[in-house]
């Protein structure tokens, strides 16, 4: 019988652009420090199958998507990758009043950018929080609105594709996030590369949708002691870098600036 299953594409380059959750906020650590997150987790598994494969991740935490213009696509396109992931825009939409219209404009131009010439650009839908969050809803119509102009672009642009994360219930669940609740777990990232993979096509690992085991439900006391400590020890500093001005990626470089042979 004649083996249909087509093979894995080959990428002998990737560039990341994006913030912290391209940058993989709180998953687990290199030697170095930095945080590992699913795009190294993508680079390893194309790494692996491509000799000589090279891997720069430009994303910097905190980042608003006319920053990710501004100082990451341009260089990213430079680098000539044959693959890009580009995620941004939801810092700008956690914040009040942010006008989408500019976003989606931000967004489209750098995806025109970065799918210029022969490579593939790999977009997102952000997860739905008002499925997990508590007054998260106003923020569901420019998620919404996003969504749709996410997906639009991939229907006029052959070499973008779109992972749809917003459709997938597993992220429903409080274990695929850290503790601050806006950060991927490890267990999140790892799905988030799986997700990756096979919308470029390579063969499933495991499906990444599926929920994971029932837990055992929080005791009241239990929750409400993580919502304190939530409040005290995330929402609180987030408040307070906004009202001040100040991001968590001020002074931060990527760190992955060049492309080069990933060695892990």
């Amino acid at each position: 019988m004649e083996n249909t299953t087509a093979p894995a594409p080959a990428f002998r380059s990737y560039v990341a652009v994006g913030d912290s959750f391209t940058e993989g906020m709180c998953d687990d650590l290199h030697p170095d420090g930095s945080y590992r997150g699913w795009a190294d987790l993508v680079a390893a598994r194309l790494a692996a199958a491509t000799p000589g494969f090279r891997y720069a991740n430009l994303a910097v935490r905190g980042k608003l998507i006319g920053q990710i213009c501004d100082e990451q696509v341009g260089a990213a396109a430079a680098m000539g990758a044959e693959l890009v992931t580009l995620a941004g825009g939801l810092n700008d939409v956690l914040r009040p009043g942010c006008d989408v219209a500019v976003v989606e404009a931000r967004l489209g131009e750098a995806a025109e950018k970065l799918s210029a010439g022969p490579r593939r650009v790999v977009m997102f839908t952000s997860t739905d929080p008002t499925r997990r969050l508590k007054g998260s809803a106003r923020l569901l119509p420019a998620i919404l609105r996003m969504k749709e102009f996410v997906e639009e672009l991939a229907r006029q642009r052959e070499e973008v594709v779109v992972v749809d994360l917003f459709s997938a219930p597993c992220f429903d669940d409080p274990r695929l996030w850290d503790e601050d609740r806006l950060h991927l777990s490890p267990e999140g990232h790892r799905r988030v590369a799986e997700a990756v993979l096979q919308a470029l096509g390579f063969p499933a690992s495991f499906d990444w949708r599926a929920p994971l085991p029932p837990a055992a439900p929080a005791r009241r006391g239990a929750r409400l002691r993580a919502d304190l400590r939530w409040l005290r020890i995330h929402l609180g500093p987030w408040i307070v870098r906004r009202l001040t001005g100040r991001s968590s990626g001020d002074g931060r470089t990527p760190k992955r600036p060049e492309l080069a042979p990933y060695q892990g």
